[in-house]
């Protein structure tokens, strides 16, 4: 069986190795040119050079997979089976009919639920307790090829998009070894989906990290937590003024804020003999959050009590951000 390998994305990089020490030959990789992957999916691109060399597979780099020298690539490579695994752009139907047996895709959410984009970091926006991932067949319609696996996690109010893109990738290469046996035998495993339960996920952008600090302390955290490295980051503020939130705590839902402060005005320092858990106390629309690791406009990063120590009593942080609560619709 002749396979490639499609992706540019730190979560494909264990299910390739798991491929190549399983003993599949695999006969290329496709991935992005590092400039133009450095303007897609946030941080998240991974250096797909390395890993090639020292699994000894050849790599090609394109600007875009629909492109001609793509088609033409696919087309000289023969491919019965190609594995989609961190690719941010959608496949042309032409392109998709380029390996025998199929083009083989990873979407994080548990399909037909959540199908679009950024489904991890939406899944901490909107307070999720558990989401999935699931391995299927690629097809012209957005997320809708035939499930040939699934696997469901658990979200908990300690993880974070990056936590958990690094249980995304082992269950990548999970499913994928589980497919192996049908797929060496010429086999096509899957079931159809169902109808999905909504819309398509709607695309994010680094401006849509803007902070409504009209919301929730609940909500202000897991917005954070969604957001933060390796994605550039929720934010308040403008200009010079702008402040990156890298990581905050949640406090509990019974801990009132005094009624004299405003959404984003900093109450106080809270100070503690553990480095991690100084910070910045700030009121949102109910409740508060402790500001644990912020960036400031000119770069410096301040965490523990080089961020207590700050005279913010009285601040209100982003004026003007509440007109920007679409980011979290």
């Amino acid at each position: 069986m002749r396979v490639g390998w499609i992706g540019f994305h730190v979560e494909g990089l264990l299910a390739l190795r798991g491929l190549v020490e399983h003993g599949v030959p695999v006969e290329a990789v496709v991935s992005l040119r590092p400039e133009t992957a450095a303007s897609r999916s946030g941080n998240g691109s991974s250096d797909y050079r390395t890993l090639c060399r020292r699994l000894g597979l050849r790599l090609h780099e394109v600007d875009s997979i629909n492109d001609v020298a793509s088609v033409e690539l696919l087309r000289e490579l023969d491919l019965d089976v190609a594995f989609v695994i961190g690719w941010t752009e959608l496949l042309r139907p032409a392109v998709l009919t380029l390996a025998r047996t199929g083009m083989i895709g990873a979407h994080a959410s548990l399909l037909p639920h959540d199908r679009g984009r950024a489904p991890i970091n939406w899944a901490l926006i909107r307070g999720y307790r558990q989401t999935g991932n699931t391995l299927f067949w690629l097809t012209a319609g957005v997320d809708a090829g035939d499930v040939i696996d699934q696997v469901t996690l658990p979200i908990t109010p300690y993880d974070t998009c990056a936590s958990l893109y690094r249980r995304i990738a082992e269950t990548n290469r999970d499913m994928i070894l589980r497919a192996l046996p049908a797929l060496l035998v010429g086999r096509r495993p899957g079931r159809p989906q169902g109808p999905s339960s909504g819309p398509p996920l709607a695309k994010r952008r680094p401006e849509d990290g803007s902070i409504d600090w009209t919301r929730s302390g609940d909500e202000l955290y897991d917005f954070v937590r969604a957001l933060t490295r390796p994605y550039p980051g929720a934010f308040t503020g403008e200009g010079a003024d702008r402040l990156t939130i890298w990581r905050c705590a949640r406090l509990p839902a019974a801990v009132g804020v005094s009624v004299r402060a405003r959404p984003g005005e900093v109450i106080g320092p809270v100070v503690s003999p553990t480095e991690q858990a100084c910070g910045q106390l700030v009121a949102c629309g109910r409740g508060a959050i402790v500001l644990l690791e912020i960036e400031q406009a000119n770069g410096a990063v301040l965490r523990g009590r080089e961020l207590s120590d700050l005279k913010w009593t009285g601040r209100v942080l982003g004026a003007h951000a509440a007109k920007v609560g679409a980011a979290h619709a």
